[in-house]
């Protein structure tokens, strides 16, 4: 656990359940005022065709909202900072309401059939892709730059990444073609 996340997430009451059900506490002090990401983060980013980003309305609730494209669609501008293009949905809008309330995120980011997943703490804004055409252009492949309504910047504060028990791999049809083929082509052989 990167050492700000451990901070950020380690409050009073965490520690406190700690040492309830194991006797003891984590504590982290002197943190850096953000974790930047490292190399191998931005290249498990960059491999990613999706993520959940969670955030927390004024009432205290918080919201999980998937977010999904082509493969790097969230782009690493810098190690401290994200960015994505928002496209046409449903029009609820919770994300962007309840950023205007806070603009702390999380983001969950999975990679399944290696049973990998990072989380990631930051702070969002958000811009009107009408206003920027120049970073839609930047931000998203030209066959969905019209459906871009918003730009979402992430500050990366902290990052952490999970162990991999109890993640049960999946893969996408892209993934099983090759396997697929592999299986076809083996029974093509046995039966000729």
């Amino acid at each position: 656990m990167a050492a700000k996340f451990q901070k950020l997430t380690l409050t009073e009451t965490v520690r406190r359940a700690q040492e309830h059900y194991y006797g003891r506490s984590q504590n982290r002090e002197g943190t850096p005022e953000n974790d930047p990401l490292t190399e191998g983060e931005i290249r498990f980013i960059q491999a990613r065709d999706s993520f959940y980003m969670a955030t927390v309305s004024e009432t205290g609730w918080p919201y999980i909202q998937h977010r999904g494209g082509q493969t790097g669609f969230l782009r690493v501008l810098s190690p401290t900072m994200l960015a994505f293009a928002d496209y046409k949905g449903n029009r609820q809008l919770l994300s962007i309401g309840n950023l205007t309330a806070s603009d702390k995120v999380a983001l969950f980011l999975m990679d399944y059939p290696q049973r990998t997943r990072l989380k990631i703490l930051g702070h969002a804004r958000v811009e009107d892709a009408r206003e920027h055409p120049h970073l839609v252009a930047q931000l998203a492949e030209r066959e969905v730059r019209d459906k871009v309504e918003r730009l979402f910047f992430i500050e990366v504060v902290s990052f952490d990444w999970n162990c991999p028990q109890y993640i049960t791999p999946r893969y996408t049809v892209e993934e099983m073609k090759d396997v697929m083929a592999e299986l076809q082509e083996h029974i093509a052989e046995r039966n000729t």
